[in-house]
């Protein structure tokens, strides 16, 4: 399954500094994961590391979930 690119277009708002707009773009790119695609692409990856790598980012972001959530019950308890 292959996944459709995207362009990535802002508009510019002439209130806007040029410093904003660059700032916005970055953050749009970042957000549509660009950068880390070629980067992925530069290089063959068996389909098993990429499966491995896979499970390990969706094991990472499950403890990350599972942090923010115990910090959340602990912020709570602190207040009564």
């Amino acid at each position: 399954m292959k996944k459709k690119s995207q362009v990535v277009t802002k508009k510019f708002n002439n209130r806007e500094s040029n410093e904003r707009l660059i700032r916005r773009f970055l953050k749009k790119v970042k957000k549509e994961r660009i950068v880390e695609e070629v980067r992925d692409r530069k290089h063959y990856e068996k389909p098993s590391v990429k499966k491995k790598i896979k499970k390990e980012r969706a094991q990472r972001a499950r403890l990350r979930e599972e942090r923010k959530k115990q910090r959340a019950l602990e912020r709570r308890r602190r207040k009564i």
